[in-house]
């Protein structure tokens, strides 16, 4: 349906991702919703991709916890938390060592 509609265009996927009040357990940032958010929808562009569409890139959204323009600090966004009321330290969270794999496997393994 895109290719009838649009042509063969390059396509590019940005700003993906979960806002998530993210637990903590045992010390880990336990982000699995994150995870299942993202990874389902790179099963969704690698099956597009398989299918013909010119999908170029993946943008997710994001590295870090950011201040959002909704939500304040209220949610996490990020793949590393940011500790505002510790002087901004930053931890990976679970999801930062998923999509690492990911990427080292350039989706492989999902």
């Amino acid at each position: 349906m895109l290719k009838a509609r649009y042509g063969d265009i390059k396509m590019y996927v940005t700003e993906n991702g979960l806002g998530d009040q993210d637990p903590i357990i045992d010390g880990e940032i336990v982000d699995v919703p994150r995870i299942k958010f993202i990874e389902a929808h790179l099963k969704v562009m690698k099956r597009a991709i398989e299918e013909g569409i010119n999908l170029k890139g993946y943008y997710a959204w994001s590295v870090i916890d950011l201040l959002s323009w909704l939500n304040g600090y209220k949610k996490q966004y990020g793949f590393i938390f940011v500790d505002h009321n510790d002087n901004l330290k930053r931890k990976k969270k679970l999801s930062f060592h998923w999509y690492k794999r990911v990427i080292e496997t350039r989706g492989e393994e999902l």
